[in-house]
């Protein structure tokens, strides 16, 4: 029951940490910064052991490097603390005023949500970067990495919170969560735990949903696609692809689908399906993008095997990994509509030269991120300028897309009386 206990201690400070000042939590992420510094060689001997464990288990090399924590890793996190520090407070700004009477003044102002439930998949740096967006925002955390990370994870946060409790910060600001059962614990919370926010698979995220009455903040899968304009600059279009497929498979913001329109077709597909088998990616598509490819004169080898060919119905795969969907499509108008059905609402983009078709598939997509002549890769909290993310909502409500320091507010009314008049409602005229 160690989660339940630690979770009401939570709920006890969080008052405590909503209400630290900015130069504590500042002093907090400057200690935490120096400590990861000061003790890496300790952190990569302990991350040495997970990547020998993940070697040992035969662990894909997408996952792989994901697992891996070193010197290039720990600028990046170093770096998006320094980024986060540069950010304004994001708590007890004044958001909105009004005097409701003479003397009688109402306030809108940002919060901390509280106590937030963080589970995350096998990435170390993520666990640096959700502690230190909680810090910032004033919330407390109770964080659970993947186990393939266990040894990294242990150390980071043996640093993190020895670095932020001597800085002031309450003890119960963060805690780890190391075992699987913590999970379903975690999960009958309510009452401490005031937001879970998960990261994962489809399958994960569902279970999370499906088994706790806490709110839940995140997104199920990330079925992403990239559209391929007949007005499409194709000089753009195939680095723009690879980027978007191939720079980190894993990643929920990878681009799954590609659809391209008919007119570009013909010339366009037979030297996109060559860059990509040159990068390693498998191809899937419909007969139609089979029987381009299978006649495509200059592109040899460049095609799709028989049993890849692709019915309707499976156009709402998520591979992350080097596995590509195609399909034909006869205007923008055709492409947002698949991407409305089969999409999962997380980032989609359009490559064109053509703004107004640009303009129509930005207004009509219905996804958190869309993007004209970018790679999908891009939604995320640090190159948004978040300083981090928690994670990607595809949720209409409350957050969407990368949640950063915004995501973890909310906020509450203050309402002031003044002055010698009497504020009641018996009173009150508006």
């Amino acid at each position: 029951m160690e989660i339940k206990s630690k979770a009401h201690m939570m709920k006890l400070s969080s008052n405590r940490m909503a209400a630290s000042s900015l130069d504590m939590r500042h002093g907090a992420l400057v200690a935490i910064s120096d400590s990861l510094e000061a003790n890496k060689k300790e952190i990569f001997a302990e991350n040495e052991k997970d990547l020998k464990r993940a070697e040992e288990e035969g662990i894909s090399q997408a996952v792989y490097k994901r697992l891996k924590f070193d010197e290039k890793k720990l600028l990046t996190v170093k770096n998006g603390i320094s980024e986060l520090m540069a950010l304004e407070d994001p708590v007890g700004r004044l958001l909105y005023e009004k005097e409701l009477e003479e003397g009688l003044v109402l306030k809108r102002v940002s919060c901390p949500i509280g106590v937030l439930g963080v589970i995350f998949e096998a990435r170390p740096d993520a666990l640096v970067q959700i502690a230190t967006l909680c810090i910032k925002s004033g919330n407390c955390a109770i964080l659970k990495g993947g186990k393939e990370t266990a040894n990294t994870n242990r150390i980071l946060f043996k640093l993190i919170h020895e670095a932020a409790v001597k800085a002031g910060l309450p003890e119960s600001a963060l805690f780890l969560a190391e075992t699987h059962s913590e999970i379903d614990e975690l999960l009958s919370c309510e009452g401490d735990v005031d937001l879970i926010i998960p990261r994962g698979s489809n399958a994960f995220v569902r279970y999370i949903m499906d088994h706790t009455k806490i709110p839940v903040m995140g997104h199920a899968d990330g079925v992403c696609h990239t559209y391929v304009d007949a007005d499409a600059d194709i000089k753009k279009a195939i680095p723009i692809i690879l980027d978007a497929k191939t720079q980190y498979t894993a990643a929920c913001n990878a681009t799954e689908t590609l659809l391209i329109h008919r007119q570009a077709a013909q010339k366009f597909l037979p030297a996109l399906a060559k860059a990509l088998q040159d990068a390693g990616v498998k191809l899937r598509g419909t007969k139609e993008v089979y029987d381009i490819l299978k006649d495509a004169p200059d592109e040899k080898g460049a095609g799709i095997m028989d049993e890849d060919i692709m019915a309707e119905e499976e156009f709402d795969r998520e591979y992350l990994d080097l596995v590509i969907s195609i399909k034909l499509v006869s205007d923008v108008d055709e492409a947002i509509d698949h991407i409305n059905r089969f999409g999962s609402h997380h980032t989609d983009a359009i490559i064109t030269e053509n703004d107004e078709t640009a303009a129509r598939f930005m207004d009509m997509v219905d996804s958190a991120g869309v993007y004209q002549n970018a790679s999908t890769r891009f939604a995320d909290g640090f190159r948004y300028g978040f300083g981090a993310e928690v994670g990607i909502s595809t949720s209409k409500i409350h957050a969407r897309g990368p949640v950063g320091l915004e995501g973890l507010m909310t906020y509450k009314y203050k309402l002031y009386g003044h002055g010698d008049k009497l504020h009641i409602v018996k009173d009150f005229k508006g």
